[in-house]
């Protein structure tokens, strides 16, 4: 989990979130959201370095309804099923992801708290040749976003009304930390 400031449709302030505040300053309050599961699985097993875009998301708020206010957008592409090989998981580098435009529209247009990937960091496997290099961290965590990453079984939650407790630990003066991430789902 990355911290990072609290502003919705704020202007990016630092990259990376590295000036923000530090992993044991956040606030508990901002540990346990709504969630919802954007599941774009099929898309990535058709092309392993599939991009979310802005339309993808319009698309599913037009089904759905708006992202959560303060809530988590959780990207499904399937890639949980590669974590027990290496190899596969990590793909040579060939991994599903966000478009840059997409990044800096969830970063400055959308109410999220944060988003989750099933995949080793929230940038696609080739973001180091995008523009901006790495979007996802420049645009999110620049914006006071967090970050969830190599997150399982986003299949078993519902398109929407989950909600998720995260759990880092508090690192003074980390930008990051493992955390136990928990979905609580009404049975």
């Amino acid at each position: 989990m990355a911290a990072g400031g609290t502003h919705f449709d704020a202007p990016i302030h630092w990259v990376t979130g590295r000036d923000g505040e530090d992993v044991a300053q956040v606030l508990a309050k901002r540990l346990i959201a709504p969630a919802v599961v954007i599941d774009r699985a099929a898309d990535a097993a058709a092309d392993p370095g599939y991009l979310l875009e802005i339309d993808d998301v319009k698309a599913w708020e037009r089904e759905h309804g708006a992202l959560p206010d303060g809530g988590w957008l959780l990207y499904r592409t399937g890639w949980d099923a590669r974590g027990d090989d290496d190899a596969a998981y990590l793909n040579a580098g060939n991994t599903p992801g966000i478009s840059p435009e997409c990044a800096r529209w969830l970063a400055t247009q959308t109410p999220i708290a944060g988003l989750g990937v099933e995949t080793v960091g929230t940038d696609a496997g080739a973001a180091h040749s995008f523009d901006p290099p790495f979007p996802c961290h420049s645009f999110l965590l620049g914006a006071g976003k967090y970050g969830l990453t190599q997150l399982r079984n986003l299949d078993r939650l519902p398109v929407t009304g989950a909600v998720i407790v995260a759990g880092p630990l508090p690192i003074v003066r980390g930008s990051g930390s493992p955390a136990r991430v928990l979905a609580l789902v009404e049975r």
